[in-house]
């Protein structure tokens, strides 16, 4: 009996310890998702495009939900308008960058410990990780990050904390060809299949997207290697 006690107490303290941090998680699940839904919502509104344009220029910088979620229902329900919406995208997403490095280079001393709080993917580890990047490839680190489903934001900042090795133009013109790439694919799949592709691309898009970055450097780096 006495054995039997022993054991089921540190059992329950486990489960007692586990339970905060398991709220804490559902509370975050949670948030996203209602961040994510009032993301969408902005589709059924005459704001739709402003809208889109807000949120692609602070999801470059600390914003957690992506764009493309309100570019793929706009473009949906506006097929003919799908790479107007991606310009918005694009041109908000590349002056979100910049508004990014400027945090990095500038204020990152003041608002770190709140983005290393609060902005998923804005850990110490990953910010040393891609200053690493940055160290080896500049260039390729952020148009990788641009676009791709990785934590653009998380990119943006560190050049401006690593900026010696990271010049403004270079982040300037990968974030252009990164960014402009991914919103214009997906406006090029609402464009030429229609509404009825919209499921695959939100099911599919992270490895879309991944697919499509390796083509892409296969294509700088073969271009590179015939000139």
């Amino acid at each position: 009996m006495v054995v039997e006690t022993q054991r089921s107490q540190p059992e329950a303290c486990t489960q007692e310890g586990e339970a905060p941090q398991l709220q804490k998680s559902g509370e975050r699940r949670g948030l996203m998702r209602r961040l994510y839904d009032w993301v969408l919502s902005w589709a059924d509104t005459p704001y739709g495009t402003p809208a889109l344009f807000a949120i692609s220029f602070a999801e470059s910088s600390f914003f957690p939900i992506p764009p493309d979620v309100l570019q793929i229902a706009l473009s949906v329900s506006k097929p003919r308008r799908s790479f107007y919406y991606a310009a918005v995208s694009g041109v908000a997403s590349v002056l979100g960058a910049l508004l990014g490095w400027f945090i990095g280079f500038a204020l990152w001393s003041v608002l770190g410990g709140f983005f290393m709080r609060y902005v998923p993917g804005c850990t110490p580890e990953n910010i040393q990780q891609v200053g690493q990047l940055y160290r080896d490839n500049a260039f390729v680190a952020i148009l990788g990050a641009a676009f791709s489903p990785i934590p653009y934001k998380v990119f943006t900042i560190a050049a401006g904390i690593f900026h010696e090795y990271v010049p403004l133009a270079v982040l300037i013109f990968a974030s252009i060809l990164g960014r402009f790439g991914r919103f214009m694919s997906v406006a090029a799949c609402i464009f030429w299949f229609g509404p009825r592709v919209r499921l695959l691309i939100e099911r599919y898009f992270d490895w879309a997207m991944w697919i499509l970055l390796i083509l892409l450097i296969t294509g700088v780096v073969l271009l590179k290697w015939v000139l």
